[in-house]
């Protein structure tokens, strides 16, 4: 039986703990991680496949059987920390809703440092227009 655990590293903001059981050729594996999400996401373009990560990390080759019979099973997830929280629902984990939220979060994180900066509005959310008007000059921007 082979198990392996990541312990959580300290100051993550945003994890879950992910545990996928499976047997191939006789032999279960069991796998635990605790999926630092941020730095997951900053790694990627779009939200990788979750087994895909989970088999990288325990060393599984991503082209072999062992993988294909990996894909199979369904990841079980727990212990959510930061927005994670929102997005797991009855051990089903919505890595795509947690995405698009933590873009938004990060997206107007920025927006409210710009407008401390350069207008000194310390709470962008008292000025409901100009936050419109922001994000939507944001948009434009990553139209271009």
């Amino acid at each position: 039986m082979m198990s392996t655990d990541t312990a959580t590293p300290a100051g993550v903001a945003n994890s879950i703990d992910a545990h996928i059981e499976f047997s191939f050729k006789g032999e279960t594996y069991s796998l635990t991680s605790t999926l630092d999400l941020d730095r997951m996401l900053d790694k990627y373009i779009e939200p990788p496949s979750l087994h895909h990560v989970l088999a990288v990390e325990h060393g599984i080759n991503t082209y072999s059987y062992l993988y294909e019979v990996m894909e199979v099973e369904e990841i079980e997830f727990d212990n959510p920390k930061g927005l994670a929280v929102q997005f797991l629902h009855d051990g089903v984990f919505d890595l795509e809703g947690f995405a698009a939220q933590r873009g938004d979060s990060q997206m107007l994180d920025s927006l409210q440092a710009i407008a401390l900066r350069e207008m000194g509005i310390e709470n962008l959310e008292q000025h409901p227009k100009l936050k419109s008007a922001l994000i939507h000059a944001y948009q434009l921007g990553m139209e271009a």
